[in-house]
């Protein structure tokens, strides 16, 4: 099934989304926000839109601004700016109910949409999901490594490290591997086309301005595990079983103080969890939607 690319106006921006439509809408419409880095709707979500749309969901997912097709914003890209993003994004839509879901930085919009504006989505679900632990990594090591992103993010030099990076396509390859662990998922195809994202868009500047943000020198800015306990949603937190960007046990922690969640580990996959095992990834979302859809058929 093929995508349809849609501009959508919002208030305080401009968006592009893939929209996939169902031949019959009988499921909850569904939107999907990718994550950070070098991502983009096609990237992210370009083998599970058509997958939810032959269930009968209709599937929008937008380019958040500055990455893919959507131009940058002209308002910092902050958590809680993106929130509010969100939020302008379901009222362009004119969705009264719908599921939502989202990837890493996706992941935590989501959480941050079901925080502010509680029991609007029907259901959530997310993939390695951001906002859920203090730190960029856990331990003693992991202060240290924190504060050298600190370091490394305000005096410029992450993002010089990252520009030669994605320029590499054996830095690329060697860095996709941790993202995406199953060797018949990480292709040639999928190295060109985030080489192309890196090369062409903005995505990479734009993630850096919210990672200047987010990422203060002891903590992490956004941290939602402490809230999350009264987000009544019905939540599916899909997580790799080694994925070295969120550490399992924050993702855990989290759907242990959901009042309504479900945790599925993936075996062997890493954070880029629905590109490594969509096999196992795809099936566990059509089930969440179909556990928590209404009985009748949409018009």
């Amino acid at each position: 099934m093929d995508a349809r690319r849609t501009v959508i106006d919002l208030p305080h921006a401009t968006v592009s989304a893939l929209e996939w439509w169902p031949t019959a809408e009988t499921g909850l419409p569904v939107l999907l926000l990718h994550g950070g880095g070098t991502d983009s709707a096609e990237l992210s979500w370009g083998e599970v839109g058509p997958a939810l749309a032959d269930a009968g969901h209709r599937v929008i997912a937008p380019d958040l601004p500055g990455f893919g097709h959507s131009p940058r914003a002209d308002w910092s890209l902050t958590q809680e700016r993106l929130v509010r993003h969100v939020g302008e994004l379901v009222d362009a839509l004119d969705v009264s109910d719908y599921a939502i879901g989202g990837l890493s930085l996706g992941g935590g919009m989501t959480v941050g949409h079901l925080l502010d504006q509680p029991g609007r989505a029907r259901t959530a679900m997310l993939l390695g999901c951001y906002g859920l632990m203090p730190r960029l990594a856990d331990g003693f090591r992991g202060r240290v490594t924190h504060l050298t992103s600190f370091l490394l993010l305000r005096s410029g030099l992450l993002a010089a490290i990252t520009r030669s990076y994605a320029r590499n396509r054996s830095a690329m390859e060697r860095g996709l591997r941790d993202l995406v662990r199953n060797p018949q998922a990480r292709t040639p195809e999928l190295v060109d086309a985030v080489l192309a994202e890196a090369a062409d868009g903005t995505s990479l500047e734009t993630f850096g301005e919210w990672q200047r943000d987010q990422v203060l020198w002891n903590r992490l800015r956004t941290v939602y595990t402490e809230s999350v306990a009264s987000i009544p949603t019905p939540t599916l937190l899909i997580h790799g079983a080694r994925d070295t960007g969120v550490p399992l046990a924050r993702t855990a922690t989290a759907a242990a103080l959901l009042p309504s969640a479900t945790l599925e580990v993936v075996p062997d996959a890493g954070h880029w969890v629905q590109r490594d095992r969509p096999e196992l990834v795809i099936p566990a979302m059509l089930a969440h939607l179909r556990r928590n859809d209404a009985p009748t058929t949409r018009t």
